[in-house]
This record gives C-alpha cells, sequence and structure tokens, in this order.
C-alpha cells in the first residue's frame, strides 16, 4: 500500500496493492491494523455505498455533528471526487483537493473529519463505496454550494453539460454563509 500527502497534507490518497493474474485482480480495500499505523484513521462504524448516474454530482455534504471522516474509493465506474477543508484554524482553510478515483484505477481517498466532500460521476454509473467514522445524522447534514463562485472548483462538465443534483444540492449554500468547523 502507498499512502501520498495531497496538497492539503491531512488528505491521503492511497494506492492498494494489487494482485491481478489470469483470473482478474484481488486486493484489500481495508485492513483495520495497517491503516491505523499508516493513517492513525479513527474506527470506521459505517458503510456507505452510492450508484450513480453519469452527470449526477453529489455534494458538497458534511455534517455539523458527529463530525466524520471518509475513506472513499470506487469499485465501479469514475467519478471527480473532491474535499474542502471547513476547518477554521487550518492553513488550508477554504482549499480544496480533487482526485479521479475508478475501478480501473483503485485509488482511495482518506478524508479526514473536518472537510465537505462531493463528486461528480464523469462514467456512465459509478459505484462509490465508503467508510465513515461516526454515524449519519440527517439533522446535522450541511451542503455547501458546489458551484460556489469563491471556491473556484474546476468540475469537469465539459461533455456532461449541467449536473444532475438532488433538490438538498440544489438549495447548498455559499462557502462564506456555512457552518465551519473551530
Amino acid at each position: 500500500m502507498k499512502v501520498t500527502d495531497t496538497e492539503i497534507p491531512d488528505i491521503k490518497l492511497i494506492e492498494p496493492r494489487l494482485f491481478p493474474d489470469q483470473r482478474g485482480v484481488f486486493l484489500e480495500t481495508w485492513n483495520a491494523q495497517r491503516y491505523k499505523e499508516m493513517l492513525e484513521t479513527p474506527p470506521f462504524v459505517q458503510d456507505n455505498f452510492s450508484h450513480s448516474c453519469r452527470g449526477t454530482l453529489r455534494g458538497l455534504h458534511y455534517q455539523v455533528e458527529q463530525v466524520q471522516g471518509k475513506l472513499v474509493h470506487v469499485s465501479r465506474g469514475e467519478v471527480f471526487d473532491v474535499a474542502l477543508d471547513i476547518r477554521e484554524s487550518s492553513p488550508h482553510f477554504g482549499q480544496w483537493i480533487c482526485e479521479y478515483l475508478s475501478g480501473e484505477n483503485r485509488k482511495q481517498l482518506w478524508i479526514p473529519p473536518g472537510f465537505a466532500h462531493g463528486f461528480l460521476v464523469i462514467s456512465e454509473t459509478a459505484d462509490l463505496v465508503y467508510k465513515c467514522t461516526d454515524y449519519y445524522l440527517p439533522e446535522a447534514e450541511r451542503t455547501i454550494q458546489w458551484d460556489d463562485t469563491a471556491l473556484s472548483i474546476d468540475w469537469p462538465l465539459g461533455s456532461i453539460g449541467a449536473p444532475t443534483l438532488s433538490k438538498k444540492d440544489q438549495h447548498g449554500v455559499p462557502f462564506d454563509d456555512a457552518e465551519y468547523y473551530p
């Protein structure tokens, strides 16, 4: 397993070790001991799965209570994955990173607590799997406007056009009006 710092060092890009042969490929997507040693992740308590169609944009989501860290990977398809630092005390506050995650490249992204998260589906469909460090709490969920010009996130919408959004994501608040972490 290879772990690399991103432009925001608390977010890690993980490349699991692959074992390919004539039958296909095997890889370990989670090992509590190994990940704790290499990433110092808190314990995970919930796994989530999202199946989405091309052009679906989900995010930028976070919780103000039961703050979640996430270990994200794509088992099928491809997404443009974004993490936005909303920790007011961070030197990277208001900055974001992006990574293309796919079933082909098998990369994972560790997003610690204190970040808003979102993704855009690039392929015809995509299956995104993520482990969370705390439970989902609907009343504590918040959404930051995905296309806020203050953030200038360069979503790759060229061949997609307008993204498909949920009602919640259509009504995200501007970054300047969001609730931040200390």
